[in-house]
């Protein structure tokens, strides 16, 4: 996963991917760190880029798109969020919506 660490970074990145999916993490959170590796296991499954983004360390992107918890598991379509995944994540219904982007890819 490429690391998003700033704002601008981020704006950028959602500007120029049709789709893609975003995972946030927080600083000193057990449940992150556990779900992260299963999260980056989905990659193979995709040719959708994967980004990861701790929002301690860039409190305007938590702001922005409203996250109040960690972890996170946004995927995008098209610069918008199309599905949204918070902390107990099941990886089996982000596998499921991976899928039906990538149909869009198509």
């Amino acid at each position: 996963m490429e690391s998003i660490i700033n704002y601008e970074k981020w704006q950028e990145v959602v500007q120029h991917e049709n789709h893609l999916l975003l995972f946030v993490k927080t600083t000193n959170c057990s449940v992150c760190e556990g779900l992260y590796p299963q999260i980056v296991s989905l990659k193979g499954n995709t040719s959708i880029p994967f980004y990861v983004a701790n929002a301690a360390e860039i409190p305007k992107l938590a702001g922005q798109l409203g996250l109040f918890s960690a972890p996170i598991v946004l995927l995008f379509k098209d610069g918008q969020e199309f599905a949204r995944f918070a902390r107990f994540v099941p990886v089996q219904k982000v596998l499921d919506k991976l899928h039906e982007l990538k149909k869009w890819e198509e």
